[in-house]
């Protein structure tokens, strides 16, 4: 069988630990065979990262803007405890967070959806996508230890000229300080991609901040989401039999949970990475939810929306079995050769990333599956039986 070529290249951006194991994996076993992959391959792993004082995560994020998609693996960001692990230079900054900065735009996350695997919430009837903000917050945050007796300001500045200040608290002891941004361009680009993904997927849209608390940083989202609905989308979304709804965050969880699921749930950049680990943990796993950022100028980057499963890859470097879900890594990948498919007209490719997701799901509700699936499958006449991660894939690979 011949195999099927590509005319662009994937920006690659390999990561950590286990998923980096399975990415591998994944390569050989399900895409190689079958497709001549070309792609322009930039090592996030994080003793590359240190490498290069993290250069290289700059430089891969500025090639998506060149090729526009990419796939990328799940990465350690550092802590205190990775740094003494990995003998860092320094605690280096979230490579996704850095990625994103550069990249802006909107992180949409969707459940997997597979007969059997029922989910925890049992009014979930309809998947829940995260649409969350990709820019800004505690992701590009600015902080210090303050010590007793000091105080912090907030202070504006223009051409070196100090223009306001406000005090952010006096310090009567030993405490720390943080400071966060956006900005307007970013927060409208968020508000489009939303409003245009519900759109094209025919979803309401339910958005949720704390305006009531955060009178000015959240009253901005609030106030441009609104003013962009009112001025370009209302009558279109009436025309689809959508709409839009703006809550507080802590309404808009009590209203997700007892809902039947079945909208467009955007949340900023901290809200949405807390909120997407809930909804996909309630479907089934992490490992059973896709992600893909969406930049305002028309690129594409493609991730497992999980960590890079410590504790599995300790196992594996001890010449252990693990029965990892690489599930939403096999996403990762089809996502991002769909879209190189689609932007190329190349539909051979694309139809391979469909056939291959058929494949992965059709595997599982054949009773082929992971652990973490095995307490969660339910199907009338199929009895479950676990794989490890490598005999997982290939029996993908034979239902492919």
């Amino acid at each position: 069988m011949s195999k099927i070529k590509m005319q662009m290249p994937l920006v690659e951006m390999d990561g950590d630990e286990m998923t980096r194991v399975l990415w591998r994996w994944i390569k050989q076993i399900l895409i190689e065979p079958f497709v001549e992959l070309k792609t322009e391959y930039y090592d996030l792993g994080l003793k590359n990262r240190d490498a290069t004082c993290d250069k290289v995560t700059v430089a891969a994020a500025e090639a998506v803007k060149k090729y526009g998609v990419a796939v990328k693996c799940a990465t350690i960001t550092p802590n205190a405890q990775r740094v003494e692990e990995y003998g860092l230079k320094e605690t280096w900054k979230s490579p996704n967070g850095t990625i994103r900065k550069i990249l802006d735009g909107t992180v949409f996350r969707a459940p997997i959806l597979v007969n059997g695997i029922t989910p925890y919430v049992p009014g979930w009837e309809k998947p829940i996508v995260i649409a969350r903000h990709a820019y800004g917050d505690i992701y590009n945050a600015v902080e210090d230890r303050v010590e007793s007796g000091e105080t912090a300001y907030l202070i504006v500045c223009k051409d070196g000229k100090e223009l306001r200040r406000k005090q952010i608290h006096a310090f009567d002891g030993a405490g720390v300080v943080q400071g966060v941004h956006n900005v307007e361009k970013s927060i409208k680009a968020f508000a489009r991609s939303c409003f245009n993904y519900a759109l094209e997927n025919k979803l309401p849209v339910w958005f949720g901040a704390k305006d009531t608390i955060s009178k000015t940083y959240d009253h901005a989202f609030k106030d441009i989401f609104s003013e962009i609905y009112e001025a370009e989308y209302r009558l279109r979304f009436e025309d689809a039999a959508i709409y839009y709804l703006y809550t507080l965050i802590d309404d808009a969880v009590a209203r997700v949970m007892r809902s039947q699921g079945g909208m467009l749930w955007v949340c900023k950049n901290y809200d949405g990475d807390v909120m997407s680990d809930m909804v996909a943990t309630a479907y089934g796993s992490l490992g059973m939810m896709s992600s893909a950022l969406v930049s305002p100028d028309g690129n594409y980057e493609y991730e497992a929306a999980h960590g890079t499963v410590t504790r599995h890859y300790y196992n594996h470097l001890k010449g252990e079995q693990t029965s990892t879900n690489p599930v939403a890594t096999i996403w990762a990948w089809t996502g991002a050769l769909k879209k190189r498919g689609e932007l190329d007209g190349n539909a051979a490719l694309s139809d391979f990333a469909k056939r291959l997701e058929r494949a992965t799901v059709t595997t599982i509700e054949n009773g082929y599956m992971t652990g973490d699936l095995i307490p969660l499958f339910n199907l009338e006449g199929v009895t479950p039986v676990k794989l490890n991660s490598k005999d997982f894939l290939n029996k993908i690979a034979e239902k492919l």
